[in-house]
């Protein structure tokens, strides 16, 4: 009979594309992680995966048994949930999926906070863009998201909370830098780096350029990068100009190695993602709490 270590450890495996990765993961043995791939492809005589090389990818079985896979190990997640609530919130899980920006710089200290409260509740972090994030949730990977972009997605829900704003920075030897103002019809006039698409500040940033009748395509788009500290760093040290979070700049602004530029963004909320088939367990409903509370 199948066992949900088995899929436990073939999801690993599939994510990793690699069986030595996915055992350090687990904590297991390599034979034993190979073995259990190998039970359920002898059992049910099929192939899970194909040998490329020295690694492995998925086969087209294999595809369509990791989107069940997962849906089972998330079943039984909520399972193991409910048993949890019934005893209160002194034991329990929490996966969470957020944004850069979000879990560098806003989750930190609330959760730092929530845990003071809930020391039984484990909380599990994952970090990546606003894309991802939503994709995690809505394959149940990931119990709650949160976000710093919009998304349009009928099987998650979506709610809104307080955020933080956008805001232009250059560095100090860029031209801007003695400016005493720089109007919106200058942003044409240097480079930026960004955000890669798929972020919610890049997407943010597109949205406000619109209040000035600018596009995205307008601009001398110079770098596009994956994470606010490069981000920020290239800006520090470079002639470009990019759209941020203040969260992420705020000390570099304070220890003047950026300087802000007077173009109004709107400020930003933070969206709070969560399947909508799935019921919220108590300590989903706790965090959350301790969030309006902060």
């Amino acid at each position: 009979m199948m066992t949900l270590e088995q899929l436990r450890i073939f999801i690993a495996v599939a994510e990793k594309e690699h069986v030595t990765q996915a055992s350090h993961a687990l904590n297991l043995t390599q034979s034993a992680t190979s073995a259990a791939v190998a039970a359920l492809e002898a059992r049910y005589n099929i192939k899970l995966f194909d040998r490329v090389g020295r690694g492995i990818v998925l086969t087209q079985t294999g595809r369509t048994f990791l989107t069940e896979a997962r849906a089972v190990m998330a079943r039984a997640k909520d399972a193991e949930q409910t048993l949890h609530d019934l005893a209160g919130l002194e034991r329990g899980s929490l996966s969470i999926s957020v944004s850069q920006t979000v879990g560098n710089y806003w989750l930190p200290q609330r959760l730092q906070k929530f845990q003071a409260a809930h020391p039984g509740i484990e909380l599990h972090v994952k970090i990546a863009n606003t894309e991802a994030v939503a994709r995690d949730v809505h394959e149940g990977l990931a119990d709650l998201g949160l976000i710093e972009g919009e998304i349009d997605d009928p099987v998650l829900s979506v709610r809104e909370i307080e955020g933080d704003a956008l805001i232009v920075v250059v560095g100090m030897a860029h031209p801007w830098a003695k400016k005493r103002r720089v109007t919106p019809e200058m942003l044409v006039e240097t480079g930026w780096v960004l955000r890669e698409p798929g972020s919610g500040t890049r997407s943010m940033f597109e949205a406000a350029l619109k209040r000035y009748r600018l596009k995205l395509s307008d601009l001398s788009i110079k770098l596009e990068l994956p994470s606010n500290e490069a981000v920020r760093s290239a800006v520090e040290s470079g002639h470009y100009a990019t759209a941020i979070s203040e969260l992420v700049v705020a000390s570099s602004i304070t220890a003047k190695t950026l300087h802000r530029i007077r173009i109004e963004l709107p400020r930003r909320s933070f969206y709070v993602l969560h399947h909508k088939e799935r019921h919220p367990s108590q300590a989903e409903k706790a965090l959350l709490r301790s969030f309006e509370a902060a």
